[in-house]
């Protein structure tokens, strides 16, 4: 039996003092989102793919190439993160801790032949997506190199990628040649200088830019990440909605996380209920889109917007019973759950000479231990795990 390198993170955060006390106060909030998701199952369009469904029983899947994708509760993992780099060039307060982020070695991260090798395997096994994170992926050199030969792999239908979007302006022509075919690009704020303090860095121009331009490159949609933290954006969440009146741009709401280092506290926290209900006060003919059931995104559609809108309720209504999601960190190691803090090396085995069969089974038996839902908002806050710069989101 092939010896199996894994890695647990040791390090354990301290347990948040006010949680036990708000943890009533929040569940007040979950009753009125299970009130608005009864609703919406009732408003659902069928124009776009885009889901409602959550019953694990009427997920379709395609049949899978290989059970290495198939977990112990029959979930096939067609998606593929791949984080090419720890290195960014911004300081976002809920990705980074304010004190920066100790970087893996040069040594210890993966080469592009390793990065290919590995995402063949997972290409000739039924994975059909592949999204680059980082850290930030445009700042690697061989960035469009990746995308070439990614975009080559026979079955991969996407090739999409993440990025803060500070120098993908001069390079998406050429990335998009490189066979770059989908989008996100995080923007939390439409205010410069709260720009400047929520990344400790300049650059808001440069991101407004990058948007510009990959919709004038014909990406439609350009997704548009937005991680709302309660006294901090939340005030701008109808500003983000008029990105949409014109554009095919979709913008993304995202529930605050916890990861190590970035001080989450559920007070910081606005729930998905109370940002749709911000939306529908001020605007008519909000509709509920419906879709495939592995979508991380509830989304919606506006009477008179070219573009939509969509949230990512990681928190307050997980979508772990769809999740068709697996991660390959920059430093080679692989992540089942994006919460969980299990990891498990490929780097070491590669690098040890084990053979593709031998890698598919260390892959295929990480896969069978994914639990069926992550652990919850408030024991994830507790719970040791990496932040979210060397997850890739």
């Amino acid at each position: 039996m092939m010896r199996r390198c894994v890695s647990e993170l040791a390090r354990r955060r301290q347990p948040d003092r006010t949680v036990d006390t708000m943890k009533a106060g929040f569940q007040c909030l979950v009753n009125i989102s299970s009130s608005i998701r009864a609703t919406d199952t009732l408003r659902c369009s069928n124009t776009y793919s885009t889901s409602c469904a959550t019953d694990p029983d009427v997920l379709s899947r395609e049949a899978p190439s290989s059970e290495m994708l198939v977990d112990s509760f029959g979930r096939f993992h067609n998606y593929l993160r791949i984080s090419l780099t720890e290195r960014c060039n911004l300081r976002c307060q809920y990705c980074m801790p304010a004190e920066g982020v100790e970087l893996t070695p040069k040594s210890e991260l993966l080469s592009h032949d390793e990065i290919i090798r590995i995402a063949n395997l997972f290409v000739t096994s039924g994975v059909d997506k592949i999204r680059l994170t980082g850290g930030e992926p445009t700042i690697r050199k061989d960035i469009e190199d990746i995308c070439l030969h990614l975009s080559g792999l026979k079955g991969l239908k996407t090739l999409a990628m993440t990025t803060n979007g500070i120098v993908l302006s001069k390079k998406l022509p050429k990335l998009k040649e490189c066979g770059l075919n989908a989008l996100n690009i995080s923007l939390d704020t439409l205010v410069p200088a709260k720009f400047e303090f929520m990344t400790r860095r300049k650059g808001h121009s440069k991101v407004l830019e990058s948007i510009d331009a990959a919709v004038e490159l014909g990406y439609n949609p350009v997704k548009v990440n937005c991680v709302i933290m309660r006294g901090m954006n939340d005030d701008e969440i109808c500003n983000f909605v008029e990105l949409t009146r014109h554009k095919p741009i979709n913008v993304r709401f995202i529930e605050f996380m916890p990861f190590d280092g970035n001080v989450w506290n559920v007070k910081k926290l606005v729930p998905y209920a109370e940002m749709l209900d911000k939306v529908r006060q001020s605007y008519k003919g909000v509709e509920r889109l419906q879709g495939h059931p592995t979508d991380t995104a509830k989304n919606f559609r506006i009477d008179g917007h070219v573009g939509t809108i969509s949230f990512i309720t990681s928190m307050t209504e997980h979508f772990c019973a769809g999740c068709n999601r697996l991660r390959l960190l920059a430093d080679g190691n692989f992540k089942v759950c994006l919460f969980g803090p299990s990891e498990v090396s490929l780097r070491e085995p590669i690098r040890s000479g084990v053979d593709d069969d031998g890698l598919k089974d260390i892959i295929g038996a990480a896969v069978k231990r994914k639990k069926a839902k992550h652990a919850g908002m408030f024991d994830i806050a507790k719970t040791a795990n990496r932040p979210m710069i060397h997850i890739g989101g």
